[in-house]
């Protein structure tokens, strides 16, 4: 046995940091009075290694790891031998990373760690476990993607409108044609190539020692030697103007989101620059950002109004973003939650006049100074957790941060950022003449009608509003967007990630 991997840095900055150990392969966070020791095993491999015509197999491989059964037990017999142990393991595919969490008491370690390291060392590939997690995902595409929840339907839409035409663009469950083709043995081949010593690192955290560390590194030696063949960034095509999608869904009501790719990443000091400009347009969930108070607290048109510079799965779920979500190809998105039909075209000239005044302004210094006093606070609630911190510090190997990581450097660069550096930022990174717009609606040929006529969409109220609001009404009433015929296509929502 190789001598234990150690490396025990101090964490900075309120514990936001994070560490490698000394072995490439070795992640660890350390947290002496954890009682709970985290485990995440991080596959380089995700949905953009889908071969033409299967997509979906990444994903459903990634599944079949964690909900599949081992050549050691079933399915079954892990479940039910993990519930006494009040312990899990679940796995996350995204575009470029399969990652498998879990975490555990420390008296349960042995029985829990056996478990684990079988899901990834000894995949059965049972074929009743494939057909069951195959089911599920087309299900999962065909009735809950596009029926029950349409704001995530719309933000589905847009990632591949942006995305088309690059190994980003298929969803990472993939497509219902792509899942039909998938048979078990190409499962097995997909396994054999893609998840291998060369392309897995480990990463543990909270109360372990050493001997636990060095055996979860050492576990990766059981795995099969190999480096698949590199995938090339998902670089979208240029596109110009304002291009639109429709997804008519009978009786739907009106999901909106619009975006385009920007070429900015965690460890940048643009990054933290923009973030302080995104979060004052449109922080996800605070009622405080300027969207909100446009869109929803001033007009009560919507639940709520949030712009992103990264990937923000799960959004009608999550507070906070997810780890493991790592990309190298991000796009900027505004998310316009469920409102009437009727207030769609109106709502969506509201964002994106909203996105130009920012663009062609800048933020204020009074602006500025608000924003990144509640960031400075609010990125500690980012990884509140021993599990979080360690997909954190995952994420953090992926885009080649060093110690203390992303989230100390976002801590810090809050302390050093100027104004001149946010609005510099933004005139680099944003803009609002080039956007793909995704929209759900249950009225989209009447939509499509108003957008390329530019007919006026006046606000109608229930009550009183303030002379300053109805006068800004009239002028977002007609804000030219500039939709041309050919840049507008209409698609009925049975017919969303098919093929």
């Amino acid at each position: 046995m190789r001598a234990p991997a150690v490396s025990l840095c101090t964490l900075l900055l309120l514990g936001l940091g994070s560490c490698g150990g000394e072995h490439r392969n070795s992640i660890q966070l350390p947290v002496a009075d954890d009682p709970t020791i985290s485990f995440a095993v991080w596959f380089k491999v995700g949905s953009q290694n889908d071969p033409p015509g299967k997509e979906g197999l990444a994903y459903l491989t990634g599944q079949l790891i964690a909900e599949g059964s081992t050549t050691e037990n079933s399915y079954q017999e892990i479940l039910e031998k993990l519930y006494p142990l009040a312990a899990s393991y679940s796995v996350r595919v995204d575009r470029e990373m399969t990652t498998l969490t879990g975490r555990t008491h420390k008296d349960n370690l042995d029985a829990y760690y056996s478990l684990l390291t079988d899901a990834y060392l000894r995949p059965a590939f049972v074929e009743a476990d494939f057909e069951r997690i195959k089911t599920d995902t087309i299900n999962y595409l065909e009735k809950v993607l596009r029926y029950s929840s349409d704001e995530e339907l719309g933000n589905a839409a847009l990632y591949e409108f942006v995305l088309e035409d690059t190994p980003y663009a298929h969803l990472a469950p993939g497509t219902v044609a792509g899942l039909q083709s998938i048979s078990i043995e190409d499962v097995k081949n997909f396994h054999a190539i893609h998840y291998t010593r060369d392309n897995t690192e480990v990463a543990i955290g909270g109360g372990f020692d050493r001997s636990l560390a060095a055996r979860l590194e050492e576990s990766l030696n059981e795995l099969p030697e190999g480096v698949p063949e590199a995938v090339a960034p998902s670089i979208p095509g240029p596109f110009e103007g304002r291009q639109v999608l429709l997804v008519s869904k009978p009786d739907a009501d009106a999901s909106i989101s619009f975006g385009f790719p920007i070429d900015v990443h965690r460890g940048e000091p643009d990054f933290y620059a923009l973030w302080v400009a995104n979060s004052w347009l449109g922080e996800h969930r605070n009622q405080a950002s300027h969207l909100f108070q446009v869109i929803r607290e001033t007009r009560g048109l919507n639940y709520g109004d949030y712009s992103y510079i990264e990937v923000f799965p799960e959004g009608g779920s999550r507070n906070m973003p997810p780890p493991n979500v790592s990309r190298r190809q991000q796009i900027f998105e505004v998310w316009i939650r469920t409102l009437p039909s009727e207030q769609a075209h109106f709502a969506l000239r509201a964002a994106v006049r909203e996105l130009q005044l920012l663009v062609d302004a800048g933020m204020t210094q009074e602006e500025f100074e608000l924003t990144r006093k509640f960031l400075t606070k609010y990125v500690i609630h980012f990884a509140d957790t021993t599990q979080t911190r360690l997909g954190y510090a995952v994420d953090d190997r992926f885009y080649g941060i060093d110690a203390p990581g992303h989230l100390a450097r976002f801590r810090q660069s809050m302390s050093e950022l100027t104004l001149e550096d946010v609005n510099l930022a933004l005139k680099t990174h944003l803009q609002y003449e080039r956007l793909k717009i995704a929209i759900v609606t249950g009225e989209a040929e009447s939509l499509k009608q108003a957008l390329l006529t530019e007919a006026p969409s006046p606000m109608v109220y229930g009550s009183e509003k303030d002379a300053k609001i109805l006068e800004e009404d009239m002028e977002i009433a007609v804000y030219p967007l500039n939709v041309s015929a050919e840049n507008i296509r209409v698609v009925p929502v049975e017919e969303m990630f098919a093929r």
